[in-house]
């Protein structure tokens, strides 16, 4: 009996994932729960064991190859056994497109086997002369139906004729451009982001708080242990302990949406966004409203450090349940952060300037900050949601409230 292999799916937003590598090749003996693969997906690679005793009989996806959840990517069979291979749906781009540069020249577009298209789609794309390499799939897991196909002839017909420079043919490469292949992390990525967008009402809300007073402790406390080098405390340490304490007492707004309804969570499972050199991942700190000014502190730094070298669990990077994303670093003022999914609300945070401010009559020079937060309207509506970005904003303009 052929036992498959299966992509996984490590949470809820997980479409689809990318074999990093095979740790053996076809012929090979395996074991169960021996490390068989890696698969790569927008926030992790991670390890898949083999699921029996047996023979790599066939590798359905090889490496580089992408695939949806659940689908079979091998084939473990018993020694001697012949099972039926099966079609490799998701074979690696790059493979697809050596094979079609090496096939023949000849009249319209030639079977293009390494695309996952549904087989009425594959005849109307050869009847009207449409490349399925071109053409967008709307189905289940992207694939390409006849409607996407029809839909690319319609838009080729009433597209007009691109203007076209002295040397250069139409869709090619001017000299001196550089082509980044949109795939790998920076695909997963997009991917997830248009599926956030696509998959919640988000709206953003603003809210400009005077700081100082934050600042002020900030600089209180980094003078109280300065005789220990390496003691740190940044403004967003601050502000993740002020998030926690904000959280529990607006809990809608640490909830996530799920097939089944609105979870609201009884503890913060908070999310940090770690920019990395190839992408951003968000790793959480699991009851992080459990803990204490000091020790949320070095549990965020712990988990981001490891995220810049690789050394995340899965555990780690799923079931966060409200995230924080600062982009003071950057010097820049606010932005409109996109949810992370399937998480109700995120927060985003720009840097502390100094700049002219009314205070108790006067205008004088306060440390000002921009906050946003993105929520999801079919969560919420607007009244819960800015009555917490107010709260929070009320509890950095004046600290000592976070102790109520």
């Amino acid at each position: 009996m052929a036992f498959e292999v299966l992509m996984p799916k490590w949470g809820l937003t997980m479409k689809t994932g990318k074999i990093a590598r095979w740790n053996a090749v076809e012929g090979d003996s395996v074991k169960a729960g021996q490390p068989l693969l890696e698969v790569e997906t927008d926030k992790i690679t991670n390890t898949v064991e083999a699921p029996a005793d047996g023979v790599l009989f066939q590798i359905v996806v090889p490496a580089g190859g992408v695939a949806p959840v659940m689908s079979v990517i091998g084939l473990i069979a018993a020694a001697g056994e012949s099972p039926e291979r099966v079609d490799g749906l998701a074979a690696p781009a790059a493979a697809t497109q050596a094979s079609a540069s090496a096939a023949p020249s000849g009249d319209g577009p030639k079977e293009e086997k390494g695309i996952r298209a549904m087989p009425v789609a594959r005849r109307v794309a050869k009847e009207l002369n449409i490349a399925l390499s071109t053409v967008r799939g709307t189905g289940p897991d992207g694939i390409i139906t006849e409607k996407d196909v029809r839909a690319a002839h319609e838009s080729a017909k009433a597209a007009p004729a691109a203007s076209v420079q002295p040397g250069t043919e139409a869709g090619s490469t001017a000299l001196g451009d550089t082509v980044i292949p949109m795939e790998g992390i920076r695909k997963l990525i997009a991917d997830n982001m248009l599926a956030s967008l696509q998959g919640a009402a988000q709206l953003t809300v603003f809210v400009e708080a005077d700081v100082t007073e934050m600042a002020l402790l900030r600089e209180a406390m980094l003078a109280r242990n300065k005789k220990a080098a390496e003691y740190r405390l940044s403004y967003n340490d601050i502000i993740a302990y002020a998030v926690c304490r904000a959280l529990l007492k607006h809990p809608v707004m640490n909830s996530t949406l799920r097939e089944d309804g609105i979870h609201l969570h009884g503890h913060v499972n908070l999310g940090i966004a770690v920019s990395l050199e190839n992408g951003l991942i968000v790793p959480n700190v699991k009851n992080a409203d459990t803990f204490s000014l000091e020790e949320l502190k070095e549990k965020v730094r712990d988990v981001a450090a490891r995220a810049r070298k690789g050394g995340l669990g899965l555990e780690e990077i799923s079931g966060g349940t409200f995230t924080i994303s600062n982009v003071s670093m950057m010097g820049v003022d606010g932005f409109t952060p996109i949810l992370n999914p399937p998480e109700t609300a995120i927060l985003g945070v720009g840097r502390v300037v100094a700049k002219a401010a009314a205070y108790r009559g006067q205008v004088c020079i306060r440390q000002m900050m921009t906050l946003s937060l993105t929520f999801n309207h079919m969560v919420t509506d607007g009244g819960p949601a800015m009555a917490f970005l107010r709260a929070l904003a009320d509890m950095l303009e004046n600290p000592v409230t976070m102790l109520s």
